[in-house]
């Protein structure tokens, strides 16, 4: 999809489509917030693998060092994230927390001023590897 359309406009309806679901996850019964974690789930997963092939053409040359940072950071951030909300669950309430979470992808507001210039790739022909077989001259 985001070959079609573009990798960056999937990375924005990704971010800008779970944030309706998100501020009705607050005010759902079990039922409706089981079906609307699935959704935003879904949705934010969409765009997992486009925001990774973006990163990755940012750094053309590293894309092992690109992905592995990436999942690391990833990982990381919701760990970090996790117990940040659990230290503001004691401070506070559960449900102020739940309240406050169903704002973060509004934070998907930022995107635009995300780096929106990736290196084209060149249109040329690859060199021909033939040439590199020929014993040139020393001199």
């Amino acid at each position: 999809m985001g070959d079609k359309i573009g990798r960056k406009y999937v990375i924005w309806a990704s971010i800008f489509g779970v944030l309706p679901f998100t501020l009705l996850l607050p005010y759902s019964n079990l039922f409706w917030t089981s079906v609307l974690s699935v959704i935003i789930g879904l949705i934010l997963a969409s765009a997992f693998s486009a925001i990774l092939v973006y990163a990755q053409e940012l750094m053309p040359g590293r894309i092992g060092a690109v992905s592995g940072l990436f999942f690391g950071f990833a990982f990381g951030m919701g760990g970090i994230g996790a117990a940040l909300l659990g230290k503001l669950v004691d401070l506070t309430s559960l449900n102020f927390v739940y309240h406050l979470c169903s704002f973060l992808p509004a934070i998907g507001i930022l995107t635009p001023f995300s780096p929106i210039s990736i290196p084209q790739r060149s249109k040329r022909r690859p060199p021909d590897h033939r040439l590199a077989n020929i014993a040139w001259p020393v001199r």
